[in-house]
């Protein structure tokens, strides 16, 4: 009887570790936490207007007519925090994105964080300067100098990204060889090389808690769904004139541009 018992107690413990062993054979992130899907949408729009590219029609504070054909930004460095103030930020290898007007789906974009209630989230406008300078093997998918070239999101005589591109048509910028009155913000600049006082990054952090707080569950997907509203380019502390500054690069004068956009975004309401 002894012997039979002590055999039943053995099966009994074989079958509890089986079973803990194929109850969750996911393994945990790196940090112990459970991580679940953050949505963040950018939305982009023209004052009260949705942005149309090459169709819609706009007017900025210099009165002066345009429409846009191309925009493009940098998205990075994003973090949240909860209530309490703690921070979490999205591992910098994670955290590098373009959001295009002429591709949707680069307007939703999603990171992985633990579960919990964020009260504010932040993010750069721009590539920061330690991974500008860093060995190209460390700039993939969308840092990739060679694709940022073909997308035009990085000066090959400069070495640098383009933080911030719009492109667009009006009738008071000058023609262009193309016989187009168009104008063009290509914004960037980290303070390296070629001028090293120029520095066009700009962090962005925006409170959550009037539109709703974002509540990441595993269950469920949250979406932090922003406005960002071109015309606050034009319309800031400094007046852009397009037919006074039609062409805007490497120049002081980005540092206004960069300035006003930095207000561009503001948070529409959260999808939990």
């Amino acid at each position: 009887m002894k012997t039979f018992n002590h055999l039943f107690f053995l099966a009994f413990i074989t079958i509890i570790g089986l079973n803990a062993c194929s109850k969750d054979d996911t393994p945990p992130a790196p940090d112990g936490q459970e991580k679940a899907v953050l949505s963040i949408q950018f939305d982009n729009i023209v004052g009260d207007k949705n942005l149309q590219l090459n169709t819609g029609v706009y007017k900025n504070a210099a009165g002066e007519e345009f429409k846009i054909s191309l925009l493009r930004y940098f998205i990075s460095n994003i973090s949240v925090k909860n209530s309490t103030g703690s921070e979490y930020v999205i591992p910098q290898d994670s955290s590098y994105f373009i959001v295009a007007e002429s591709d949707p789906a680069s307007q939703f974009i999603k990171v992985n964080v633990p579960a919990g209630d964020y009260h504010s989230l932040s993010f750069t406008l721009g590539v920061d300067s330690l991974r500008s300078t860093m060995d190209i093997s460390k700039r993939t998918g969308v840092l990739d100098p060679s694709g940022g070239m073909e997308d035009g999101m990085y000066w090959g005589w400069n070495s640098g990204y383009i933080f911030f591109k719009m492109e667009g048509i009006s009738s008071v910028a000058p023609l262009d060889p193309s016989g187009q009155n168009k104008f063009r913000y290509h914004i960037g600049g980290f303070g390296g090389y070629s001028a090293p006082t120029l520095n066009n990054i700009r962090k962005i952090t925006i409170d959550l808690t009037a539109g709703g707080i974002a509540k990441v569950r595993s269950d469920r997907q949250a979406n932090i769904h922003l406005m960002t509203d071109i015309l606050k380019l034009f319309n800031g502390a400094t007046t852009v004139s397009i037919a006074a500054n039609p062409t805007v690069m490497f120049s002081d004068f980005s540092v206004l541009v960069a300035d006003n956009y930095v207000n561009m975004f503001r948070h529409d309401h959260t999808e939990n």
